[in-house]
């Protein structure tokens, strides 16, 4: 009786952890090459992506931009994990970038933009564009990011 006591008293005591996201689930950030066709780049880094079961878009932010930066260290301190997916975001910057994403169809009147990218490379047309200020971006993006990986065929 005793054994069976202590075999229970052991079972009650055990600590249950909740289910964690998924690691494969990552978003990570893609240096692109400095020189070089945007449509080429974005190209390859779909097909890569692809092999590897994530999805890929075209982002461009700036150091100055402030929903950028929150959106950056989130994803820095692995908060988007599990909640957009396993993601690949191929990130040119605005001021350096941007006539060279233009040629290959990626442009945005606001930033942080996230866009599509077709099979040749080339932007689709789908894309956001913008956040809020403050500490409340990523919250904000969130959603919109999940909507926009929503359409993407697979």
């Amino acid at each position: 009786m005793r054994v069976a006591c202590l075999s229970l008293l052991l079972l009650s005591c055990t600590k249950v952890s909740p289910p964690t996201a998924d690691p494969a689930a990552t978003v990570r950030f893609i240096t692109p090459p400095m020189a070089g066709e945007v449509s080429s780049i974005m190209s390859a880094q779909l097909a890569k992506s692809k092999a590897e079961g994530r999805q890929v878009l075209l982002y461009c932010g700036a150091t100055w931009c402030e929903p950028c930066r929150y959106f950056h260290e989130a994803v820095d301190r692995g908060e988007l994990t599990g909640k957009v997916g396993a993601l690949d975001l191929v990130a040119f910057d605005s001021q350096v970038d941007a006539e060279r994403m233009l040629l290959s169809g990626y442009e945005s009147q606001f930033i942080p933009l996230f866009a599509a990218v077709g099979p040749d490379g080339k932007a689709t047309g789908r894309k956001i564009e913008g956040s809020v200020k403050g500490p409340g971006a990523v919250d904000e993006l969130v959603p919109r990011l999940k909507a926009l990986l929503a359409e993407a065929p697979r």
